[in-house]
């Protein structure tokens, strides 16, 4: 019980899992959220992660009560975590002109934006309470510029990038620190359906190394590899006519149909 915990949603797969490995590796206990709860026992027995060192929790990160009740039973099992990770994510293609496209835009942005409010809302006041602690949002470099076709998407990570902006000045004085890290293209399952080109792709086990150095060092944001930061910067300085043409044609991401 000495050693510190970490509280992390989308744990099943993904950067979710390799954050989750990393952890482990570094000797922390491990508060596990997913709604595939199978997926992290099968991770769990494949590396030899001790019983007593992890809790797995079943929650949809979408549904407000059922993420707030994963966090208030961390509390009760595991206690009050030292980090807390919001990446669970969704990622469709939206079409406006399709009504159906707009229940999609609506799961998007309950899960990736509010589903982050509600999985830091259980540890927020514990953590003011003891004087320590870090929340860290795992958003996105489309949160950056709206991409054609990607309208929830960028939508929902750029309200968690400016969410966790807001948040990190609400909580300056409590000893509870606010991290955003955007990640830039990952190699997860999320991301190989993807049919345009993704430049500086890196291994989810890369990614979770640097994230982990990030969260240590108590950053309060940054990009992923950090080339995509760079390209983000480039892409946010543009004329809004240049950027345009410059994504013009691009390949849109799958609706959640599969259509298009």
């Amino acid at each position: 019980m000495t050693a510190p915990l970490v509280f992390i949603t989308g744990a099943s797969s993904g950067i979710g899992q390799a954050l989750a490995t990393r952890y482990h590796r570094a000797g922390w206990r491990l508060a596990l959220v997913a709604r595939r709860t199978h997926e992290i026992e099968t991770w769990a027995s494949a590396n030899g992660v001790s019983a007593d060192s992890y809790q797995i929790y079943s929650a949809d990160v979408s549904c407000i009560d059922s993420i707030v009740a994963a966090g208030q039973e961390c509390l009760q099992r595991q206690g009050v975590p030292d980090v807390v990770i919001a990446n669970a994510g969704i990622s469709v293609g939206v079409d406006t002109a399709l009504r159906e496209d707009l229940d999609a835009m609506a799961r998007v942005l309950a899960t990736n934006t509010v589903g982050a409010a509600a999985t830091f809302q259980p540890f927020m006041a514990p953590m003011v309470q003891r004087g320590s602690g870090r929340l860290v949002g795992i958003a996105s470099v489309a949160g950056i510029r709206g991409l054609p076709g990607h309208g929830a998407y960028c939508a929902s990570k750029a309200a968690l990038i400016s969410y966790c902006e807001s948040l990190r000045g609400e909580l300056r004085g409590t000893g509870v620190g606010v991290s955003t890290i955007s990640p830039g293209y990952i190699d997860t399952p999320l991301t190989r359906k993807n049919r345009y080109a993704m430049p500086f792709l890196m291994r989810p086990e890369d990614f979770a190394d640097k994230a982990f150095a990030a969260e240590r060092a108590g950053v309060s944001y940054c990009v992923i590899p950090w080339q995509m930061g760079v390209v983000a910067k480039l892409l946010r300085l543009l004329p809004n006519a240049l950027f345009d043409r410059l994504l013009a044609g691009r390949p849109r991401k799958h609706r959640q149909s599969g259509a298009g």
